[in-house]
């Protein structure tokens, strides 16, 4: 009898001891974007860390993600959601996906990226959307390039501007908040009627307005275009011959470019709490941190890590970019989309 009082009473402590997770490797599913792009080299290393599998799950676009995540919220599509940006942000936290976890990897982040008091959505890198100009263009014209949102509407200005379409693109609806952040909600509208009046153009997306129609890149005509701070590095980094200068620059002027940040959460349901712990503070870690830039072209969060040289040589970082709540975007995007809409294509 007392064999098997003893046998029962050490079954039961190994059942406490467990935690309800096991410690045997596993696979961690990591539901993002279709813009995420890694190096396998980099995911290797997690699972050398730490003995896990990383399986990729795209679901679409940053609005398709969080979508997906909150109608599946109590049966989740993945363990850890990486990719949802500042403009998304309130519905996914006022929707309850995320566990909260305060990664001790937040002490090496800037506070003004850290929107979630709470620790549900952690930053993982930033990007600012923000007007870039062919370099050439302005120095063989008697026109200097512009130095903020006011300039646009400058009849000097006229005809010479592409803007994405913010129902359609997520930099032109980047680029229109940039314009209510600046000019608030009373006065970016009577903003975007100057632009018309001084014939901007509009493009659907990114790609048909800075490979159709930007002198820096196409046999377009228009010397400005709204794109990423980034961009001007990407120029050189893709270039066919070596450039010892970017053939771009950034308007970097206080208000000019929106600042978009990107988060990563564990999902609430989530089997596998804490290896999804161990994966978010991989994703916020140096080794992750510094294979960033190359691939998708942001800025790291983690400001202890390095920058690789053609970023830090040929980027431009604004010192005030234009910021608004994310309850702000959430409550109004629909509105401020449709009232532009009104004034731009109708």
């Amino acid at each position: 009898m007392k064999t098997i009082i003893l046998t029962i009473l050490l079954l039961l402590l190994a059942a406490c001891g467990s935690g309800g997770e096991s410690d045997e490797p596993l696979t961690l599913r990591l539901m993002t974007h279709d813009s995420f792009d890694i190096s396998q080299e980099t995911i290797d290393e997690f699972t050398a860390q730490t003995g896990h599998q990383v399986e990729i799950f795209k679901a679409g676009d940053a609005g398709a993600v969080v979508n997906k995540a909150v109608l599946a919220k109590d049966d989740p599509l993945a363990d850890v959601l990486f990719g949802v940006d500042s403009t998304f942000l309130s519905r996914a936290l006022d929707n309850d996906i995320f566990l909260p976890y305060e990664s001790p990897q937040l002490d090496n982040i800037a506070d003004s990226l850290q929107l979630d008091s709470q620790h549900r959505a952690l930053p993982v890198d930033f990007g600012d959307v923000c007007l870039n100009y062919d370099k050439a263009w302005f120095a063989e014209s008697e026109l200097d390039p512009p130095a903020n949102l006011d300039d646009l509407a400058d009849p000097a200005y006229a005809g010479l501007t592409v803007v994405e379409n913010p129902a359609t693109s997520s930099p032109g609806l980047a680029f229109l908040l940039a314009t209510v952040s600046t000019f608030g909600e009373d006065g970016y509208l009577d903003y975007w009627q100057q632009l018309r009046d001084n014939d901007v153009q509009i493009a659907d997306g990114w790609e048909s307005a800075y490979y159709g129609s930007f002198t820096a890149a196409s046999d377009g005509d228009r010397p400005i275009v709204v794109s990423y701070a980034s961009s001007p590095p990407a120029e050189v980094y893709f270039a066919e011959e070596p450039l010892e200068e970017a053939p771009t620059a950034v308007v970097v002027g206080d208000g000019s470019c929106f600042r978009q940040i990107e988060f990563v959460g564990i999902l609430k349901g989530s089997e596998h709490e804490t290896q999804a712990r161990q994966l978010v503070d991989f994703l916020l870690d140096k080794t992750f941190q510094e294979d960033i830039p190359l691939h998708m072209f942001v800025f790291p969060a983690n400001e202890t890590a390095v920058l690789p040289d053609v970023f830090a040589q040929f980027s431009q970082v604004p010192a005030h970019p234009a910021t608004l709540p994310p309850q702000d975007i959430s409550t109004n995007r629909e509105t401020w989309v449709e009232a532009w809409t009104g004034v731009m294509l109708r």
